[in-house]
């Protein structure tokens, strides 16, 4: 008896041994896609927050006292350079000028009294007839007079200066912005009459961090004219169809944000774009030697990044990485993977950790070739 249980713990035995066995080998069978780490020249494009701004945007303020006359053209009109704006009434100044005028002849004709005068005092003087006092006094009121003459040319230049402010023109070629004053306003000297842009071009200002800064002076030595050029996203998504050119990079860095102001041009041919429009400016970046991680091949336990490595034996580890920048489809690693790893591209929801795995390699420029062209 004692034979015969022996025997059937013998056969349950194998029997168990060998379903573990197949379940095993089961596990061996189940395939999955791997792909190696790679080391490659690599590039993408950072956006960065900016401020738009026309070439010249000027404030159109008056310089004399007055009512509004005359608004010669409208809100959002495009004028040409001297074109006339808006007229103060100039009445006031008109008489001014004709009162300045008159002095300015009764000067002269009082200039050329002195002046005969000093004449015949000379003439005396020479003779001894009359005393080089006389003749120092008769000089005196001839320089007065002259002084007199020229501060009345003065005042009538004053006066036309303030005359022809009455007629405000416009400084350069651009778009009219909000007239926030109509006909019969009385107008004060520094008043706000409207804005002006000139926005053939436009200047895009953006803050850039002082490591991102010295990795773009890196490359501007490099590639001069590539890495100066960049692309304006505008509010609703869409790409600025011509290209910009960074001009200058303020000389200090901001103490209390860490960033460095930089300013790009763009052309504005269609003037769609507006001063103080919002955006993006999409800024080049190159990176050499980037070790790529597709980033189906990683997830994500409590807010640190995995992948699965894939060891001589076909058996899976995981294995805990850190990114240095992320890349559409892929992430450029930092710490965690070296070139060489073998790593499991997809169906990683399905891997355990100390599984082994029947692997199908897949090169890792071909993943990246179709991962572009998506």
């Amino acid at each position: 008896m004692k034979t015969k249980i022996i025997i059937l713990y013998l056969v349950g035995h194998l029997m168990l041994a060998s379903c573990r066995s197949k379940e095993h080998e089961g596990e061996i069978r189940e395939t999955f896609p791997v792909t190696h780490v790679i080391k490659s020249d690599t590039s993408t494009f950072i956006d960065y927050v900016t401020e738009v701004h026309a070439i010249q945007n000027v404030e159109m303020r008056a310089r004399v006292t007055g009512y509004l006359e005359k608004i010669h053209v409208d809100e959002g009109t495009y004028v040409k350079e001297n074109q006339l704006l808006f007229t103060i009434n100039n009445r006031e100044y008109l008489e001014e000028l004709a009162k300045a005028k008159a002095l300015y002849k009764s000067s002269i004709a009082e200039m050329g009294g002195a002046e005969l005068e000093f004449n015949n005092v000379q003439q005396l003087a020479d003779k001894k007839i009359v005393s080089s006092t006389e003749l120092a006094l008769a000089r005196n009121k001839l320089d007065a007079q002259k002084a007199k003459m020229e501060e009345a040319l003065a005042h009538q230049s004053y006066i036309q200066i303030r005359l022809s402010n009455t007629e405000i023109r416009a400084p350069f070629n651009g778009i009219i912005n909000r007239i926030p004053h109509k006909i019969g306003s009385l107008i004060d000297e520094g008043t706000l009459l409207t804005t002006i842009s000139q926005n053939d071009d436009v200047f895009a200002y953006f803050d850039v961090s002082e490591k991102e800064y010295l990795s773009y002076a890196r490359n501007l030595q490099s590639d001069s004219v590539e890495s100066k050029v960049v692309s304006l996203i505008l509010a609703d998504g869409s790409e600025h169809p011509y290209k910009g050119k960074i001009e200058t990079i303020e000389g200090v860095i901001d103490e209390k944000t860490g960033t460095i102001a930089f300013r790009a041009r763009f052309s504005n041919p269609g003037k769609i774009i507006k001063h103080g429009a919002s955006g993006c400016v999409r800024l080049r970046k190159n990176f050499k030697g980037a070790i790529l991680v597709p980033q189906k091949s990683t997830f994500e336990i409590q807010d640190k990044l995995y992948v699965y490595v894939v060891d001589n034996s076909n058996k899976v580890q995981i294995r805990n990485i850190t990114i240095k920048n992320r890349l559409p489809h892929l992430f450029i690693i930092n710490e965690g993977v070296k070139v060489g790893d073998k790593i499991i591209y997809e169906g990683i929801q399905n891997v355990k950790e100390n599984m082994i795995i029947n692997p199908s390699e897949i090169n890792m420029q071909t993943i990246i070739k179709e991962l572009t062209s998506q």
